[in-house]
């Protein structure tokens, strides 16, 4: 899920290293585009508070740029573009699912379960392999394969823009408390 083709997960075999390096987890990447005017986009976030600021994306634009250029893997002229996964994110790795236990989410598989692909719930966690998730209207909560999820995005609710405001709050105090105490 964090990259949709074979071109794309040759691109995360190249650039995952390079992104540890600098700091940053690469949530997805997708290379985008015809022949002409293709686009790179990536995001990604620092894996210890999953927070991507103006400055780490031009840090990461950089440090995937130099790599790029040397290494030149995709044909043609393309954009680069770095970002953060936002508030509501792409849900890309297993852990996801797990750190974003008790939001409301949407999956869409790559086969039919129980007569459809798309869905919608709270997330429950994960167990094994498979996400956990209480979906409108179903008193059981469904265990969903991993493997079978295409495309995975937290909804914005107000609870989840609560707890992206809490941790904007908690960054900004940890910053102002670096800053008093140099």
């Amino acid at each position: 899920m964090r990259g949709k083709t074979a071109e794309d997960q040759g691109l995360l075999e190249l650039l995952d290293p390079v992104a540890e390096a600098a700091g940053y987890a690469i949530v997805r990447l997708r290379l985008m585009g015809g022949e002409h005017a293709r686009r790179l986009q990536v995001m990604a976030e620092r894996p210890e508070d999953g927070d991507m600021n103006v400055e780490d994306c031009a840090r990461l634009s950089r440090a995937i740029s130099e790599v790029m250029d040397a290494a030149d893997p995709i044909a043609g002229e393309y954009t680069l573009e770095v970002s953060s996964p936002g508030v509501d994110r792409p849900l890309t790795r297993l852990a996801d699912f797990a750190t974003y236990e008790g939001h409301e989410a949407r999956l869409e598989l790559d086969r039919l379960a129980e007569g459809r692909k798309r869905f919608k719930g709270v997330l429950a966690g994960v167990e094994d392999e498979a996400v956990a998730i209480d979906l409108e209207g179903e008193e059981a909560t469904a265990l969903v394969p991993f493997a079978w999820i295409t495309e995975a995005k937290l909804v914005l609710t107000d609870k989840l823009l609560e707890r992206g405001a809490q941790a904007r709050a908690q960054r900004l105090t940890s910053n102002s408390d670096q800053q008093t105490s140099e």
